[in-house]
């Protein structure tokens, strides 16, 4: 048995290997989305989603508009916190709130988040000294932060309504439930585990080893993924529509599930796999309407940040390749003609002088 299953192992190693089946997962996820969205848009009338679009009130869209800049200001301390702890503590906070603002924001839009952000970093992190390493542990550390704060707020939430996401994933309230109770209680594991150890713990071999926070900074990790999503939440909440009537716990349960369904698929800003997922799980709402919900929450979360992450990206590039080279060789050239008064001044030539030969 052991044999076998060594055999397998290998054979999945040569033939398959992770990344394949993970590429494999993501194209049938957008792929079932997809499907799943034009058979859900068929016979949406465009003019009555202009309308829904009207309905939408300049105070509730920018209370939604306000949650938004409180997430991505949580979002800010994912990097930060994951600096501290790899015992990188000579970057600033703001240095840490560009790297995560912009190559989450640029990576999630593009795509392929993991390899387009992590470039984000390294182009960043890399002036204050980090290495390729370093920022593959600050990726870790960040993505923990995550699904440690997605794990928490989905299995308080289907605990509390396991049929929010019944539609979604087709299971009863009781296996939903048991899903949730699953998810507690893996972060229940995961910090006795961290709690048990004598010294801090460590994951990795062969030269990468990332310590983990301790359990006290495991809470406010989990904290930050939490404040984060509610954010994101409540942002999505202001701009359902008012009838019928729903709560802001089967929202938040429906919203992280789309939400993790998204980054599952690679896809670029969640296209058509978040969508999908939010029409197919609130049936309860008009599609117009639910469709004008989704609109403004992408300009709001999606695309206008994207616009000023690209701005200040753009401008730095610029600055440090262009201005700063530009301002080195003027200095420089400056320097050179001279100090002081005659700076600048072309040196006057000096007068010859004759020297007698003496006469034998």
């Amino acid at each position: 048995m052991h044999r076998l299953l060594t055999a397998l192992q290998r054979g999945f190693k040569e033939w398959i290997g992770w990344k394949r089946l993970g590429l494999a997962a993501s194209l049938l996820i957008i792929a079932f989305a997809v499907m799943t969205l034009i058979r859900t848009l068929k016979g949406v009338d465009t003019g009555v989603v202009l309308i829904a679009l009207t309905e939408k009130s300049p105070h509730q869209i920018a209370m939604a508009a306000l949650c938004v800049v409180g997430a991505f200001c949580t979002l800010t301390f994912y990097d930060f916190f994951a600096l501290r702890t790899i015992g990188k503590n000579h970057i600033p906070y703001r240095i840490a709130a560009l790297s995560a603002f912009t190559s989450y924001t640029i990576g999630h839009n593009i795509g392929a988040t993991v390899f387009t952000g992590g470039a984000i970093r390294f182009r960043i992190y890399s002036d204050y000294g980090l290495t390729a390493i370093d920022v593959a542990k600050v990726c870790f550390i960040s993505g923990l932060t995550f699904w440690l704060g997605n794990l928490f707020v989905l299995g308080l939430g289907m605990a509390w309504h396991p049929w929010a996401a019944s539609a979604m994933d087709l299971l009863p309230p009781p296996v939903n439930r048991l899903i949730a109770v699953g998810c507690l209680a893996g972060i229940v594991i995961y910090l006795a585990w961290i709690m048990t150890g004598r010294n801090r713990r460590e994951l990795g071999q062969n030269g990468w080893k990332v310590v983990m926070p301790s359990a006290r900074l495991t809470f406010v990790q989990i904290l930050i993924g939490v404040v984060d999503l509610g954010f994101c939440a409540c942002a999505m909440y202001l701009l359902m529509p008012t009838h019928p009537p729903i709560d802001f716990v089967s929202v938040s349960v429906v919203f992280i599930l789309a939400t993790l369904l998204g980054f599952a698929s690679h896809a670029p800003g969640s296209l058509g796999v978040f969508d999908a997922a939010m029409l197919v799980a609130l049936p309860q709402f008009g599609k117009e309407q639910l469709l004008a919900t989704l609109l403004v929450y992408r300009v709001l979360y999606f695309m206008i940040p994207f616009a000023i992450a690209i701005t200040i990206m753009g401008t730095r590039e610029l600055w440090l390749n262009v201005v700063q080279p530009w301002q080195h060789r003027r200095r420089t050239n400056g320097n050179g003609n001279g100090n002081g008064a005659t700076a600048g001044k072309a040196p006057r030539p000096r007068a010859a002088v004759k020297t007698r030969v003496p006469q034998s």
